[in-house]
């Protein structure tokens, strides 16, 4: 799943039901993770910037601490693709090596 075309609302809740901690907001999914600590969560933002370049696709990350929140969109499509949930796949990746909830 890495097409740059706007997904149908049925594509929408069958990709978000194969990610669990994501959830829709507008024409966006984002998800919040706890790292267990400040240096796990940079190590989770650059693990994340290596995949967001690889994709040519990267989320807007907010780093509080050791929070971290991930949001996706494609705006060039005026909404939500595959490459979207394409990113959130590798972003939950990044997270479960740091052991991030």
């Amino acid at each position: 799943m890495s097409s740059r075309a706007r997904l149908s609302e049925d594509e929408i809740t069958a990709a978000l039901a194969a990610l669990p901690q994501w959830s829709r907001e507008g024409d966006s999914i984002a998800r919040t993770a706890d790292a267990p600590d400040f240096p796990a969560a940079v190590r989770v933002v650059v693990a994340v910037a290596e995949q967001a370049e690889a994709l040519d696709h990267h989320p807007d990350i907010d780093i509080r601490w050791r929070t971290l929140r991930f949001v996706l969109s494609t705006h060039s499509a005026g909404g939500l693709t595959g490459l979207d949930f394409t990113m959130a796949a590798r972003i939950d990746e990044a997270l479960r090596a740091e052991s991030a909830a």
